[in-house]
C-alpha cells in the first residue's frame, strides 16, 4: 500500500482534531479546513478542493437526514402534548410511588430512563427534574444523589444507545461502513452493562446520605427545585390562558390531556414490544432494527403529533402543527448541525463516500484514506484486541470532552471500520465501544461544560461537584463493559 501526500494530509488533520478535542475547543473548523486542504492535495486543484468541501457536508446531509426527521417529529409531539398537559400527566403519578429516598432513586433512573429514550434527554430533564425531583427531595433523597441517577440514566444510558431513535448508532455504523442493525443492540447491551454499574456504585456510595422523609435537613436544598417547578408551571400555565380562548377549554384540556397522557406510553410501549418481538420471534421483518426501526418509531409519532394537534388546536390545528415541526427541525439542527461538517471530513476517508466527495467517476479507484493509513502502519499497531478495545475507548473519550456526544462518533466508527483487521474484533463491537466512550463523556455525565450544566441547574447543585461524583462509577461502568464486549463478542 502506498501512501500519497493526500494520505499524509488526512492523518495530521485527524491528529489535530484529536488534539484540538483536548483543549476543548470546536472540531467543525479544522475538518472544514481539512476537507478542503486533503481534497485539493488529492485533486491537485484547489478548485476541486472548494468543490469536495461542498460534497463532503453534503453528502453527510444525505446520510444523516434521516436523523434530523426523527428527532424533529419526536420533540414535535412533545410539544403538542405540552399544549394539552399531557407530558405532566403522563409521569405525575410517579410522585405517588416515591415513599422513601430508596425507592426515589429508582424511579428516578427508571423514568428517566424510559422518557429519555423516547425524547432524548435535553427535552425531557427539565420535565423530569420540575415534577419528580421536588417529590424524589421530600422522600430523603439528597439533590446531589436525585442529579446523578438523572444524569446517568438520561444522558448516559439512554443516550448512549438511543436504541429507539438510532441516531448515534447511525451515526457510528455509517462511518465504520456497517450497517446501523448490527451496532444497535450491541450499543443497548453495553449501556445497560455501563448504567446499572454506575447506578448501582453511585446508590451504594450515596446510600447513606439518604433520609427519613419526615427529616427537615433537605428543605432549604428543595428551594431551588420548587422554585424552579413553581416557575415552570407559572410559565405553562399563563401560556394555556393566553390560548384557551383560541384553541379549547379548559375542561377538554384536562379531558384530552388525560386521554393522551395514557395513549403516547401505550403507543411508544406497543412500538418496542413489536419491535423486540420481531427481533426474537424469528421474523424476516429485521429491517425494524435499522434505519426502518426509526422510521416506524417516526411514523407513530407523526400520527400521535397529528392527533394532538387537532384535539387542542381544532381548526388552528392547520398552524398549530407547523409551529412545532417548526420548533422541532430548529431544535434538529441546533443539536445536530455541527455534526454535518465533522461527518463529512470522515465520511472523506471512507472508500463508500470519496467518490462522491471527490466527483470521481463510478468506475474509477475509489481512494480511503483513513483505511489504508492504518493497514499501512497495521505491523506497528499491537494485534491485540484488548488495546484496540481499550484505545477505541479512550478515543471515543477524547472526543466527548467536547460537551457534544455526537461529533466524535464519525471518528470513532471510521476508526472501528479501519482497525478491526488483525485483531480478530468485529468492527460493530468497537463501533459500539466508541459509541459509549463518546456519548457517556459529552453526551452529559462527565464533563462539566456539556448539558450536566442543565441537570445541576434544575437539581440545585454545584455542576462541577456532579461531574467530579459521576467520574468513577461512570468510568468503571465504560470500563466493566467494554472488557464484558470484548469477551463475549
Amino acid at each position: 500500500m502506498t501512501l500519497t501526500l493526500a494520505h499524509g494530509m488526512y492523518a495530521l488533520v485527524t491528529v489535530s482534531v484529536i488534539v484540538i478535542m483536548l483543549f476543548r475547543k470546536g472540531i467543525v473548523l479544522p475538518t472544514l479546513l481539512g476537507t478542503l486542504l486533503v481534497a485539493g492535495t488529492f485533486t491537485g486543484s484547489f478548485v476541486g478542493g472548494l468543490k469536495a468541501v461542498f460534497n463532503a457536508n453534503l453528502v453527510a446531509a444525505k446520510e444523516l437526514f434521516s436523523i434530523f426527521l426523527i428527532i424533529t417529529f419526536m420533540v414535535a409531539l412533545l410539544k403538542s402534548l405540552k399544549d394539552l398537559g399531557a407530558d405532566q400527566k403522563m409521569i405525575a403519578p410517579v410522585q405517588k410511588v416515591m415513599v422513601n429516598g430508596h425507592v426515589a432513586f429508582l424511579c428516578l433512573a427508571v423514568i428517566t430512563y424510559v422518557v429519555s429514550l423516547f425524547f432524548w434527554p435535553t427535552p425531557a430533564v427539565p420535565l423530569i427534574c420540575a415534577l419528580l425531583v421536588p417529590a424524589a427531595v421530600r422522600a430523603g433523597l439528597p439533590p446531589m444523589a436525585a442529579a446523578m441517577a438523572i444524569a446517568m440514566a438520561g444522558q448516559g444510558m439512554a443516550l448512549s444507545s438511543d436504541y429507539i431513535m438510532q441516531v448515534a448508532p447511525m451515526l457510528s455504523a455509517k462511518a465504520a461502513g456497517i450497517s446501523t442493525a448490527s451496532v444497535a443492540p450491541k450499543a443497548l447491551f453495553l449501556s445497560f452493562m455501563t448504567g446499572v454499574t454506575a447506578l448501582v456504585i453511585t446508590y451504594v456510595r450515596e446510600r447513606k446520605t439518604i433520609q427519613q422523609p419526615d427529616q427537615t435537613t433537605n428543605l432549604s436544598l428543595l428551594d431551588s427545585v420548587s422554585e424552579y417547578q413553581m416557575n415552570m408551571e407559572a410559565e405553562v400555565a399563563s401560556e394555556v390562558s393566553a390560548a384557551a380562548d383560541s384553541y379549547v377549554s379548559e375542561k377538554e384540556r384536562n379531558r384530552w390531556g388525560s386521554i393522551f397522557a395514557v395513549v403516547v406510553p401505550l403507543s411508544m410501549l406497543a412500538v418496542m414490544i413489536y419491535m423486540f418481538s420481531m427481533k426474537f420471534s424469528g421474523s424476516k421483518m429485521t429491517g425494524l432494527e435499522g434505519g426502518d426501526g426509526a422510521a416506524f418509531i417516526g411514523g407513530v409519532a407523526i400520527i400521535l403529533l397529528v392527533l394532538a394537534s387537532i384535539a387542542f388546536g381544532r381548526i388552528h390545528a392547520f398552524d398549530k402543527i407547523s409551529d412545532h415541526i417548526t420548533d422541532g427541525f430548529v431544535f434538529a439542527f441546533r443539536a445536530m448541525g455541527p455534526v454535518i461538517p465533522i461527518a463529512g471530513f470522515f465520511f472523506l476517508g471512507s472508500g463508500d463516500f470519496a467518490a462522491s466527495i471527490l466527483s470521481l467517476p463510478a468506475d474509477g479507484a475509489k481512494p480511503a484514506f483513513l483505511f489504508d493509513i492504518v493497514q499501512s502502519a497495521q505491523n506497528y499497531i499491537p494485534q491485540n484486541g484488548l488495546i484496540t478495545g481499550f484505545g477505541i475507548l479512550i478515543v471515543g473519550i477524547i472526543t466527548g470532552l467536547d460537551g457534544a456526544g455526537f461529533a466524535g462518533l464519525p471518528l470513532t466508527g471510521a476508526l472501528s471500520g479501519a482497525l478491526h483487521h488483525g485483531t480478530g474484533v468485529d468492527p460493530s463491537t468497537l463501533a459500539a465501544i466508541g459509541q459509549m466512550g463518546a456519548v457517556w463523556t459529552g453526551g452529559g455525565t462527565l464533563i462539566a461544560w456539556s448539558s450536566l450544566v442543565a441537570v445541576a441547574g434544575f437539581c440545585g447543585v454545584s455542576v462541577i461537584e456532579l461531574a467530579r461524583k459521576n467520574f468513577f462509577p461512570v468510568i468503571i461502568g465504560l470500563c466493566v463493559a467494554t472488557l464484558t464486549a470484548l469477551l463475549i463478542w
